[in-house]
């Protein structure tokens, strides 16, 4: 599965002024600019193609995942023209980070969709997204959605299509990255669940007969990089507390890089040691710090590595 060289991406942390933040982070060296979304959630909050389209506007060179989309919220047909819009718009540069979703029940209610109907809605799309984006005159008879003779005009820049990248936490994600995906992009994660994940994705893409070779094991983790260690832990618990409307003061040590320079390189390193090769950096901090934390993960973390 995937090569020795390691990826760094980040998050946009807001749905403002963001043409002058992924400017700024391209030109910090991160590979990779994600964006993700909710149609409702704790506080503000994107749209992930949205914003990733107008951050394909103030880059040249830097991939752009959505991460994630909540794909069964979506008209797979109407998702596969935005996603072929962006790769088109973009260069090139669009990569699809997809998640069922379902911690807000609310925003599937709102979208008219069952949320129980999340995992066997995002299959679907997925099977479909595959299908429209590599070839015109689509006939498809599913649960949900029917094509006939549905074409994407134009197609996507990348083939045979943009990447897809497969997030979640449990075995069920797993199965559907190692069908379906790409790459694997787990969050809230040890360094040992990401080595038994991809262990498992390995056996089940060898019971599916897919080549896996090229698969990408990656990673989202939430970050403070802070030569104060203290500081960095308790801004990391306090913004992912207000994030997840939750106490994360047990858990920040757990699931986030937070602490010194040296704290977070060493515990990165037990992630790359478990397989990561992608390893998307979200910042946890408070908004007043977050060019020094960016800063911080570019000449820390980025260079180091």
């Amino acid at each position: 599965m995937g090569k020795d060289k390691i990826s760094f991406g980040t998050a946009l942390r807001s749905p403002y002024e963001v043409a002058t933040a992924a400017a700024q982070i391209e030109d910090l060296g991160f590979d990779i600019l994600s964006c993700g979304e909710h149609v409702t959630f704790h506080g503000d909050s994107a749209n992930g193609i949205v914003s990733l389209s107008v951050a394909a506007g103030a880059t040249e060179h830097i991939n752009l995942m959505s991460s994630i989309t909540l794909l069964p919220l979506y008209p797979p047909a109407l998702l596969a023209k935005m996603g072929a819009a962006l790769d088109i718009a973009s260069g090139g540069r669009f990569i699809l980070g997809v998640g069922v979703g379902g911690e807000n029940p609310k925003e599937f209610e709102a979208c008219s969709v069952p949320v129980k109907q999340r995992g066997s809605r995002t299959d679907e799309c997925l099977e479909i997204l595959e299908r429209v984006w590599t070839n015109t005159d689509v006939s498809y008879e599913g649960r949900y959605t029917t094509l006939d003779n549905f074409s994407l005009k134009p197609l996507p820049l990348q083939k045979p299509r943009p990447p897809i990248w497969i997030s979640g936490r449990k075995e069920v994600a797993m199965r559907r990255a190692a069908r379906y995906g790409d790459g694997w992009l787990p969050y809230m994660y040890t360094p040992e669940q990401l080595a038994d994940s991809i262990e498992k994705i390995k056996t089940y893409g060898a019971e599916l007969g897919r080549d896996l070779s090229d698969f990408q094991p990656g990673l989202f983790i939430f970050t403070n990089v802070n030569e104060d260690s203290k500081l960095a832990i308790a801004q990391a618990a306090e913004t992912l507390g207000r994030t997840y409307a939750q106490d994360f003061t047990q858990l920040v040590g757990k699931y986030a890089l937070a602490g010194n320079p040296d704290q977070v390189q060493a515990r990165l390193n037990e992630y790359i040691e478990a397989g990561a090769r992608t390893v998307l950096l979200s910042t946890a901090c408070a908004d007043e710090d977050l060019d020094d934390n960016l800063n911080a993960i570019a000449n820390h973390i980025i260079r180091v590595f």
